[in-house]
């Protein structure tokens, strides 16, 4: 009869930073998973006999390669590309493209596991995986966009596929590049399958896409108001970021009515203390994704707003705050500024913008917290009814859409309610998602033996 190591949390960890070493994002993904996995996992037998955290805790697969590309003078540019297949035990790899010149194998793999639990708490049938470069699309002309993203999907297209791995959008990835990489994939393959989401409406993309990580976001809030007996409507919110995901909470907050004073990028923020109504986001919306402009030139359009270059929102007193910029930008000190300022609910529209000490801080306030994996899952949520809508070779209505949307992010917050009430007032929803999530995927690699 084998001998079940019952390794220690601590041991868990030292042997996972042994394995990845010079990947502090990937170790810090899965420490913050373990330390609740642990508890979870202390008196069954069988994911210790089959060493089911310790197998989760290493991709499938992680593919590397050269992305030679032409810039507009006549220069050879190399890049390196990405995948990471980081388990598929409930279904095809699923999982977003980034581009951004702070792209590593340390970062898509931390972004690929905690896609892994993100997709299996939508209820969908989606594995984890996430992709990306290094290049940097910013200053570039779209002919030069266009070429690096043919010479990725030449490399890319044998290791994916509508039933195999299927990326989308991400940092750097939108529907302009979604459109350049399908129409490559087309070109290679002679197929026109649903290799990628977030797809144009003219060619199986899905209505309600780009919404959908933004919107989902405060649907999430929503529900963990609700076990208060409160909503949005007279609350104050602090932004972080200015993209698709940060628009569109800033928007679905103002719908529910709240106010947001807060949004940024990566050379500071603007606070706008009279609010940012409809029309400012629409606004913003058109000068960061249509003409690349840079977040302090919203002082400029709308006066008695200030911008605060190179800081983080975290200090503006609110009663909510939705980071949906990158990872590990809400730190200990933003956290405790938060807390101290009457800060109720934290809901992250990022993939773990918040760092583990911030994490602490927040969890130890018992406030209400939605982890990336839970409140951000309404992106791939969507992406999962493209896949669907595009197999079924049909388009569901926007209202049917929104619905689905809406039920989605409602079933996510039972099953982290399932595992993260901890007493009659407070729920650990960090604790519920990553108990969870890890259920469900651990119970299908049981089910499969050992692969």
């Amino acid at each position: 009869m084998a001998i079940i190591d019952h390794v220690d949390f601590n041991g868990f960890m030292e042997g996972v930073k042994r394995r990845n070493p010079y990947q502090p994002e990937f170790v810090q993904a899965v420490h913050e998973v373990a330390e609740d996995i642990f508890d979870f996992i202390e008196d069954k037998e069988q994911y210790h006999e089959q060493q089911i955290l310790r197998r989760m805790a290493e991709p499938d697969r992680v593919i590397s390669f050269r992305v030679c590309w032409e810039d507009d003078n006549g220069n050879i540019r190399v890049q390196r590309g990405w995948r990471v297949q980081n388990n598929n035990a409930i279904g095809p790899y699923k999982g977003g493209i980034r581009f951004h010149p702070a792209v590593t194998e340390s970062v898509l793999k931390f972004l690929a596991f905690e896609q892994t639990f993100k997709n299996a708490l939508t209820g969908l049938p989606m594995g984890g995986g996430k992709g990306g470069s290094n290049f940097n699309p910013k200053g570039k002309s779209v002919r030069e966009i266009m070429r690096f993203c043919q010479s990725f999907m030449t490399e890319l297209y044998r290791h994916i596929g509508a039933d195999t791995d299927i990326p989308a959008g991400d940092i750097g990835v939108g529907g302009r590049e979604i459109g350049f990489m399908f129409g490559q994939y087309k070109r290679i393959t002679g197929q026109f399958t649903g290799v990628l989401t977030g797809k144009g409406l003219e060619y199986g993309g899905s209505l309600i896409r780009t919404e959908a990580t933004g919107y989902g976001a405060v649907y999430f809030l929503s529900e963990m108001l609700a076990t208060k007996g409160e909503d949005l409507h007279g609350k104050t919110a602090v932004i972080s970021g200015s993209g698709n995901v940060a628009t569109h909470a800033a928007e679905k907050f103002v719908q529910l009515g709240g106010k947001v004073l807060t949004l940024s990028d990566s050379g500071g923020f603007i606070h706008d203390p009279a609010g940012i109504t409809q029309d400012k986001i629409d606004w913003v919306k058109a000068h960061k994704t249509h003409r690349r402009g840079r977040i302090e030139e919203y002082c400029e359009a709308f006066k008695g707003a200030e911008f605060h270059p190179g800081k983080t929102p975290w200090h503006v007193p609110c009663d909510i705050a939705l980071p949906c910029a990158t990872q590990n930008e809400l730190l200990g000190d933003d956290a405790r500024a938060l807390v101290a300022n009457g800060c109720s609910a934290v809901s992250e529209g990022a993939n773990m913008p918040t760092d583990l000490e911030g994490v602490h801080v927040i969890k130890a306030a018992k406030i209400l917290y939605a982890p990336g994996k839970a409140a951000n899952a309404g992106g791939v949520a969507v992406s999962g009814l493209e896949m669907s809508q595009n197999s079924g070779r049909r388009a569901w209505k926007e209202d049917e859409l929104q619905q689905m949307l809406k039920d989605i992010m409602s079933g996510i917050h039972a099953r982290c309610m399932e595992y993260g009430q901890r007493e009659a007032s407070y729920c650990d929803y960090v604790k519920g998602a990553n108990i969870a999530g890890f259920k469900k995927v651990a119970d299908a690699m049981l089910a499969f033996g050992v692969v």
